[in-house]
């Protein structure tokens, strides 16, 4: 008996994963890749700087689902299915040793991302996958007798049983054009995880500084976090800022990516104690170079750059230092006014919140509740995760769920 005709739109993470899946469980089915671009999982191989973040070891649902601003609550369900412990043992099954990184980020022990896309390659192969690339799919539709027909642009228009669109983020609202032909919605997609450009001169000057702990806040939004922060050649980035703009999407969307950020380079310490420090200094090394002297765990660099900015001058010494410079001080470490001009982003790294509404879709199966016989998987979707793993452990997830529910296993 002639297995499905199953084809899967899209040669990422989500749509390997699931072709892989869908495949594995219906050796009869015919399982094919079409992606558009020279070589299948090309995000893969360039993620977590060549390293890729496979995943993140988080094992519980409802905290892993805390970490996706948008579609967390869709993917409870999912993760109590395919979970961070069920990829970490699909890819040693198959011969990837994992390592888990103090933060909980999962990487192969290789430190390659190649590793991981051989592993996939691979796998896709002994499963009878067949993946063509260099291949767009302009238009699918809907046939009479059931399932769907392709038009591809090189004129070929294959059919299929089952369909299933992983065409990765809607950067545009023309990228989910094949799902809106087949009935579904787009919410606006706008950019997540990305760092702030800030024109103020002194930063840029300290690109590559890191603080381990800062809170940064975005009063207009209503955002704040703590964490990591990276002073770069463009702004400031690092986990703590990522974490913002993931949260905050879309309202610094709607403030046109033009705002006030406020940085507390000390979050450990109150306002009257930091004051209480400089009192210390000014007593016991009154003849020290305040520019000289950081407080711990501030570099030295930044906290001269942080001095300097306080309008406090370089060779004024701690017993020079005035009442109201001691309070520019002051504010400086605990309230960093900086203007925000725009975002920053690696393009080959681009997340988007945005996608395919989620109540369009059953997540049981990632069937399509609107086209029959349509799943989606992936990006596409309108979830994103925040950095660390976690949206390719959506993409995992969902692949996986989309391809056991096509092999009619799920």
């Amino acid at each position: 008996m002639r297995g499905r005709r199953v084809v899967v739109v899209g040669g990422g993470a989500a749509g390997v994963f699931a072709a892989i899946a869908c495949a594995e469980a219906a050796p009869a089915s015919e399982v094919t890749v079409i992606e558009k671009g020279a070589t299948p999982l090309a995000k893969v191989r360039i993620s977590g700087g060549g390293r890729c973040n496979v995943t993140h070891a988080c094992f519980d649902a409802r905290e892993l689902a805390g970490a996706y601003p948008r579609g967390g609550r869709a993917l409870l369900g999912p993760f109590g299915v395919f979970q961070p412990r069920d990829t970490m043992a699909w890819f040693e099954a198959r011969g990837v040793v994992l390592k888990t990184e103090p933060d909980g980020r999962v990487f192969p022990v290789s430190d390659s991302s190649a590793t991981v896309v051989d592993c996939l390659v691979r796998a896709a192969a002994e499963a009878g996958v067949t993946l063509r690339t260099g291949c767009a799919v302009e238009r699918a539709s809907r046939r009479a007798a059931g399932g769907f027909e392709l038009n591809l642009a090189r004129g070929e228009t294959p059919v299929c049983d089952r369909l299933l669109l992983a065409t990765g983020g809607c950067r545009t609202a023309a990228a989910g054009g094949l799902a809106v032909t087949l009935g579904h919605t787009l919410e606006p997609p706008v950019p997540s995880l990305f760092a702030f450009r800030v024109e103020a001169p002194w930063v840029r000057e300290l690109a590559g500084v890191a603080v381990e702990a800062a809170e940064v806040a975005v009063p207009a939004a209503g955002l704040r976090e703590r964490g990591p922060l990276l002073l770069t050649h463009e702004g400031v980035s690092g986990p703590a800022v990522l974490r913002a703009s993931a949260w905050g999407a879309r309202a610094l969307h709607a403030l046109g990516y033009g705002f006030a950020l406020r940085v507390n380079w000390l979050p450990h310490l109150r306002e009257d104690e930091i004051a209480a420090a400089c009192r210390l200094r000014r007593r016991d090394q009154p003849a020290r170079l305040v520019a000289n002297t950081p407080f711990a765990p501030l570099a030295a660099r930044l906290w001269e750059g942080l001095v300097l900015a306080a309008g406090i001058e370089r060779g004024t010494r701690w017993a020079e230092l005035t009442r109201a410079g001691q309070q520019r001080l002051v504010r400086q470490l605990a309230r960093t006014e900086l203007e925000v001009t725009g975002t920053s982003r690696n393009k080959d790294e681009f997340v988007t919140c945005g996608g395919v509404r989620l109540a369009e879709v059953g997540f049981k199966t990632m069937e399509s509740r609107v086209c029959p016989g349509l799943f989606l998987a992936g990006e596409l979707l309108d979830i994103d995760g925040l950095t660390g793993g976690f949206n390719f452990q959506a993409a995992w997830t969902t692949g996986w769920i989309a391809g056991r529910a096509m092999a009619g296993t799920a």
